[in-house]
């Protein structure tokens, strides 16, 4: 049985941590969702860009199978770095692959949580005074479109490391930071995972492979209190199973 995880969102939530500072994870029954057919997990989970590296998902997966005795967790990555807001909207492109995928994915698994990291892209020219507007209508219409209300939204907090960001003008994330850890009051299902004193990579950007790790236990955290327990899962066969334990080694 495969229970999977949207990832959405920009870089951080794709993941810059250099796979090389990398904390070890047990990858045993983790699986990302590549063209539509389930593999065993390695790096980089979410591709978007040639510097993708380590990403939180992958301690968040290595608990859920720690707590989940039995269960295979996939991956679901469409995360996009640089990616504002406007372009996460219904409709959108960013919106729509994100749909395609996880209908994909749920053809032979079971929807379980959404990760949302974003808001580095938003935290200029007063943009976090439309963002909880903007960020709520898209994750309401998400589940709405997949039939996913019953599952939680677990939203990250901006590292306050982009305080130290020169390259360009990104001071407003601490209003949103605020506009993320004040949605959960109005939008069922929804968490918060802080992001206070994790680390960077040196670029006052992206956080690092540590952080990363520590970050994905966050979002686990977070998650735990909304979980469906009494929920029923369908058993949904993968057709490849029997294959996938030898393509690691391909």
């Amino acid at each position: 049985m495969i229970h999977s995880v949207l990832l959405i969102g920009q870089s951080n939530m794709a993941g810059r941590g250099r796979v090389e500072e990398a904390v070890p994870v047990d990858k045993t029954n983790i699986s990302v969702l590549r063209n539509g057919r389930w593999r065993a997990m390695y790096r980089p989970v979410n591709p978007d860009r040639r510097t993708s590296g380590v990403c939180l998902a992958e301690s968040f997966a290595e608990r859920y199978v720690r707590e989940h005795p039995g269960v295979e967790v996939g991956l679901v990555p469409c995360a996009d770095g640089g990616s504002r807001i406007d372009q996460w909207r219904p409709g959108s492109l960013l919106f729509d692959n994100a749909v395609y995928q996880a209908r994909l994915a749920m053809r032979t698994s079971t929807i379980v949580a959404i990760l949302w990291h974003q808001g580095e892209s938003d935290s200029l020219n007063d943009r976090y005074l439309v963002y909880g507007e903007k960020l709520e209508t898209m994750l309401t219409a998400l589940r709405k479109e997949l039939g996913l209300e019953d599952v939680p939204v677990i939203l990250g907090g901006i590292g306050e490391f982009l305080a130290g960001y020169t390259k360009a003008d990104h001071g407003q994330w601490v209003q949103i930071n605020e506009v993320l850890q004040q949605l959960p009051q109005r939008l069922p299902l929804t968490g918060f995972a802080s992001a206070e004193g994790l680390g960077h990579n040196g670029d006052n950007l992206h956080f690092n492979a540590e952080a990363l790790h520590e970050f994905g236990l966050r979002y686990y955290e977070a998650f735990r209190p909304l979980e469906v327990t009494d929920r029923v899962f369908e058993d949904k066969p993968d057709p490849d199973q029997a294959l996938r334990t030898h393509l690691e080694d391909l």
